[in-house]
């Protein structure tokens, strides 16, 4: 597996050489594939590439420049060895051949490599339960940190969702608080390592950084630095698949007990933004900043949004977005807004004489968040926008 995934890496790198060497009238899907065939045939060890294989390869390729004109992402990269995720694309789900040998594994076979053994872990229409409407189309396989795994792709039909009538709720989402919801219902977590994990974290990191001081410049990598990096990563990958588990339970629980959920359209990129400023305009408060920004980042907030997204739609419900400025300083109880009403990370108090409501600073900001959406103050989607422009743009036709 891992010479497969190395030979589709380098596949993609040759076909991207291959894409912007040639001038633009010579580029096509059908080109592309002759190149790919005829390198399968001149370099030997890109044959250990199934040929579906090579074919998803070059499929991934051109989505991806698809996805660079329509402004969704970049223009496509080289893949580099040690900065690219490890995986093979197995695009026929016919050639898998699954099989359950009992509750907790299974067989799956995979182009030549055989038959392999893989912890099962959720229900796959396989047997009597497999059908033109619900079967495996194909699976991905990955390699991370902590060992090889396989992914599925299923498709299935699904029945519409009909909107239940479900309460509305707003979420503000923070760092010491993670979730805070309108009702007063929050969802909190631990950290995502144990403390004896954050000291062995620790003590790999200061060893690696130890054995980097002795690596001379454009030196290989020894076996033993490679091997503690190894380790870290580990560790990183266990505290992401925590994170990730919370927040499929988290996203799952709330779409399934609101009928709306309505989040803050948040900059998360601007936010993030580093304070260094320039050697004329040096930034303040840079090291508080650089701790925040992780902080920020290790919530991971926009993916928290997109599972709300499909989760409620799913369970018959929308998830709307509202405009994020001011949220944190306005009173929910009175509509007072200023800056000095928070007096700290947890605590509002009411500046206004006339109301002087006090409590939890995330409460209020998601009831602001729940309020802004009840006043129709809703954005609108991107592909909203652009329908909403068209029509404006299309002048009316009277009848005679």
């Amino acid at each position: 597996m891992d010479d497969q995934a190395h030979a589709a890496r380098t596949m993609w790198n040759l076909l991207h050489e291959w894409w912007t060497m040639l001038p633009r009238e010579r580029r096509s899907p059908a080109a592309a594939d002759r190149a790919i065939r005829q390198a399968r045939k001149d370099i030997d060890w890109l044959g250990v590439l199934p040929a579906q294989a090579a074919q998803a390869v070059l499929k991934a390729y051109l989505q991806a420049w698809n996805s660079c004109w329509a402004g969704r992402a970049g223009e496509p990269k080289f893949k580099a060895r040690f900065r690219t995720v490890m995986s093979v694309d197995i695009p026929q789900g016919r050639d898998l051949h699954i099989i359950r040998v009992h509750r907790r594994w299974g067989l799956v076979n995979i182009p030549k490599i055989g038959r392999v053994r893989f912890h099962w872990t959720k229900d796959l229409p396989v047997g009597k339960r497999a059908g033109k409407e619900n079967r495996i189309t194909g699976a991905r396989l990955v390699n991370d940190a902590l060992g090889w795994h396989i992914a599925f792709r299923v498709q299935t039909l699904e029945r519409g969702q009909e909107h239940h009538a479900r309460p509305e709720v707003g979420i503000d989402v923070g760092i010491n608080v993670p979730l805070a919801l309108s009702d007063g219902t929050t969802y909190g977590h631990d950290k995502w390592l144990t403390e004896r994990e954050m000291t062995e974290l620790l003590r790999l990191e200061q060893r690696a950084a130890h054995r980097r001081r002795f690596q001379k410049h454009r030196e290989k990598t020894s076996k033993r630095l490679r091997a503690t990096y190894d380790r870290i990563q580990a560790l990183r990958a266990r505290a992401k698949r925590r994170h990730l588990d919370w927040q499929h339970q988290t996203t799952t629980d709330i779409a399934k007990k609101y009928g709306t959920v309505v989040v803050e359209a948040l900059q998360i990129t601007s936010m993030v933004r580093s304070a260094r400023g320039t050697v004329d305009q040096p930034g303040k408060n840079v090291v508080q900043k650089t701790g925040l920004n992780r902080a920020i980042n290790g919530e991971a907030w926009g993916r928290t949004v997109e599972m709300l997204d499909y989760k409620t739609a799913r369970n018959g419900g929308t998830l709307a977005k509202v405009p994020a400025s001011g949220t944190s300083q306005r009173c929910s109880a009175c509509g007072f807004t200023t800056s000095g009403s928070r007096e700290s990370q947890a605590v509002f108090v009411c500046k206004n004489p006339n109301c002087g409501w006090s409590g939890n600073a995330d409460h209020n900001a998601s009831r602001n968040v729940l309020h802004l959406y009840r006043m129709g103050l809703a954005l609108i989607p991107a592909a909203g926008r652009a329908v909403a422009r068209r029509a404006r743009r299309v002048k009316p036709t009277t009848a005679r």
